[in-house]
């Protein structure tokens, strides 16, 4: 079952009403769009984008009951501009990115992403594109894999884990990568709600690159930004360091008006704010969400809101 995180927090922050405009930039089961479909009832519009067809297939099925209100999109989110421009789409009331794998994809083995049950090493987003994670487990050179173990996944035995994985080529199934990594990361962590097994960070490092979450992430904020109207709200959720670093330092930019050195004496950039932060610090989810719910555990919502003219 999906079960969306942070929703009434989302709800909270992005205040849907009557009438508004909203755009979904990861529809995904549809947890997150039909709350906010019924709170922004009777005439709001929700513009439902995802990369995954399988996704929006549900998507649609769980959000019929919202006919003609809705409208789904076969889309990376960081096309949201084209999107847009191709569907004349309306200034919007509030913008949600759910950023990252959702628990629909995990619990599907053949897809690859979870190292709980076997399954093609495959972590493609969107099943069309090029590159999976199995390709670049085992053709990568070490320094490259191990750097990139390191980058995306903030993993300090990047380098004991990428020459056991090269030594373990070919590397087809998602136990058997788990395994090399557990046992050249030293082995499964003792048990414990905060522990995590040590093949996390790997198979998050593998999922980033194949799909490039962080360059999507950095080209849809100011796209995002743009298709607001004054007053509207973007809220992100992130799930990691990485991606949460990013959010922040972005609407920390967007926020300021100027962006000059901090010792440079005059300014000469004329940057002017676009956004006020809405989160002064980030949002989590609550002790209760996360029994409920463990994935959300890792959870940080962060929401601006476009200044008025």
């Amino acid at each position: 079952m999906h079960i969306p995180v942070l929703l009434q927090e989302v709800l909270d922050t992005l205040q849907p009403k009557p009438g508004g405009i909203y755009i979904d930039g990861t529809v995904g089961a549809g947890g997150h769009a039909a709350a906010i479909l019924r709170a922004c009832a009777p005439d709001g519009q929700l513009f439902g984008l995802d990369q995954d067809q399988t996704a929006l297939d549900l998507a649609r099925h769980q959000l019929a009951e919202f006919k003609e209100r809705v409208h789904l999109l076969h889309y990376n989110f960081d096309r949201l501009a084209e999107v847009a421009r191709r569907y004349d789409l309306p200034p919007a009331n509030g913008i949600l990115l759910d950023i990252g794998v959702s628990s629909m994809q995990l619990d599907q083995p053949e897809r690859g992403f979870s190292f709980q049950v076997d399954g093609p090493l495959d972590m493609r987003m969107n099943p069309s594109a090029p590159e999976s994670a199995a390709d670049l487990v085992n053709h990568l050179p070490a320094e490259e894999l191990a750097h990139l173990i390191y980058r995306y996944g903030e993993e300090p035995r990047s380098r004991r884990i990428a020459a056991a994985i090269i030594k373990a080529r070919p590397i087809t199934g998602t136990l058997h990568l788990a395994e090399i990594v557990a046992k050249a990361a030293g082995g499964r962590p003792a048990s414990g709600r905060r522990k995590i097994h040590p093949a996390t960070r790997t198979f998050q490092a593998l999922r980033v690159a194949v799909n490039d979450e962080l360059g999507v992430l950095e080209r849809v904020l100011p796209q995002a930004i743009a298709l607001l109207k004054p007053g509207g709200r973007l809220a992100v959720i992130s799930f990691n360091s990485l991606e949460d670093r990013i959010v922040k330092q972005y609407f920390k930019r967007e926020a300021q008006d100027c962006i000059c050195p901090p010792d440079q004496l005059f300014c000469t950039c004329r940057h002017k704010a676009t956004v006020t932060i809405i989160t002064k610090k980030p949002v989590t989810p609550s002790s209760a969400e996360i029994d409920t719910n463990p994935r959300a555990r890792s959870a940080k919502l962060r929401v601006v809101e476009l200044i008025r003219g």
